[in-house]
C-alpha cells in the first residue's frame, strides 16, 4: 500500500529464478488436479493497462503489482482459489497478495480468504462484511448456510464508509454501499486507469441479486447506481463481480432503469398490491431482451420495500 520502487537488477534475476521454480510446481500439481478441479482452472487474463482482470467460474477478480505483493479485489470461488492466486502472481510477478479487498462476503468473492489470510496478507472490507463472514448465514446466494469463515480468513482491516489508500504509487478509492446487493457492500475505483470494481451491485447480463433477507432493499439498489453514475466517466471500464465489463454509460443507463422502477414500485404499494401482483404486471418486460426475466427480481425487491415502508 505504499509507492513502488524499481527492482535491483539483482532481485530482478531471484524473481525469475522464483517465478521459474513457481511454474515447474504450477505444471505438477497441474497434472495432479481431479477433473472438477481441472475444470475450475479455466481462468482468462485480461491486461486493463496497469491492472488485471481474472475470470474464473464466471466472477471477476482484478489484481495490480505491488511492490512487496499485489493487490487483489475480489477473490473468486474457494475450489479455484490456488489456481487463481497462481494465475495472480504470473500476471503481476509477484509471490504473494499483500491486499485483498472483499467487496461484499458472497461465496464468489471470498474464494481466496484462506490462502490470503495464511500466508500473511491483509484482507480489507466493510464492517458489516466481515461480521456476517464471521457467523452462520442463510442467504438466496446458496442453498445450505454458510459456516463462519476461519479467523485467519476474515478481514483484518474493516471500514464505516469511505476512504482511499495509495498502492503502487496509485490512488485507490473505496465507497460503502449500504443495503445495495447485501448489506456490506463495497466498490473499489482508481481514477488514474478509469477502472471501478462495483462488486455485485451491477451486471450487464442479469438482475443482481438483492439479498433482501440480509439487509438489502430496493431502495439501497437505486442510491448506489445514483452514487456510482456519479463517480465513473462514460469510457470508464466498470467491472461486476461477475459476467462481462460495462462502462460507465451502462452504469447511467442501469440507474435511470432502477429509478423509474422504483417510482412504479411506490405506485404500486399505494394501491395495495402484492408482490405476485407485480411481478404478474412485469414492469421490467422492456429490459428483459437485455438482461433476463425480471420475476425474481421483482419479487425480491418488492418484498424489501414492504418491509422498509411497514406502516407505524
Amino acid at each position: 500500500m505504499t509507492r513502488s520502487t524499481s527492482t535491483p537488477p539483482a532481485d530482478q534475476h531471484r524473481l525469475a529464478r522464483r517465478r521459474l521454480l513457481k511454474a515447474g510446481a504450477a505444471s505438477l500439481g497441474a497434472a495432479l488436479l481431479s477433473p472438477l478441479a481441472a475444470r475450475a482452472q479455466n481462468i482468462t487474463t485480461t491486461d486493463l493497462g496497469g491492472i488485471f482482470l481474472l475470470q474464473v467460474a464466471g466472477c471477476n477478480v482484478l489484481a495490480m503489482h505491488g511492490d512487496g505483493g499485489a493487490l487483489m479485489i475480489d477473490g473468486g470461488p474457494a475450489a479455484t482459489a490456488e489456481a487463481l492466486l497462481r494465475a495472480v502472481y504470473a500476471a503481476t510477478g509477484n509471490d504473494r497478495v499483500k491486499l485483498l479487498i472483499n467487496t461484499h462476503w458472497h461465496l464468489e468473492q471470498i474464494g481466496a480468504n484462506e490462502l490470503v489470510g495464511r500466508a500473511g496478507g491483509v484482507i480489507f472490507a466493510t464492517e458489516k462484511t466481515k461480521t456476517f463472514l464471521s457467523h452462520a448465514v442463510y442467504a438466496d446466494s446458496f442453498e445450505h448456510a454458510r459456516e463462519p469463515l476461519p479467523a485467519v480468513a476474515r478481514p483484518t482491516q474493516t471500514t464505516r464508509g469511505d476512504g482511499s489508500l495509495e498502492f503502487a504509487g496509485k490512488r485507490v478509492e473505496y465507497g460503502y454501499l449500504p443495503a445495495a446487493h447485501t448489506d456490506g457492500d463495497l466498490f473499489v475505483h482508481c481514477p488514474a486507469l478509469n477502472v471501478l470494481a462495483a462488486g455485485g451491485v451491477v451486471s450487464g447480463e442479469t438482475w443482481p441479486l438483492l439479498d433482501w433477507r440480509n439487509g438489502a432493499w430496493f431502495g439501497g439498489r437505486v442510491r448506489a447506481l445514483e452514487r456510482l453514475a456519479s463517480i465513473v466517466k462514460p469510457d470508464t471500464r466498470v467491472v461486476p463481480a461477475q459476467g462481462r465489463l460495462i462502462a460507465g454509460r451502462d452504469v447511467a443507463h442501469l440507474r435511470d432503469i432502477y429509478d423509474g422502477l422504483f417510482e412504479t414500485m411506490i405506485g404500486y404499494m399505494n394501491m395495495g398490491l402484492g408482490w405476485p401482483d407485480v411481478v404478474a404486471r412485469g414492469p421490467l418486460k422492456k429490459y428483459e431482451p437485455e438482461l433476463g426475466d425480471a420475476s425474481a427480481f421483482l419479487e425480491s425487491a418488492y418484498r424489501s420495500m414492504e418491509i422498509a415502508y411497514v406502516p407505524d
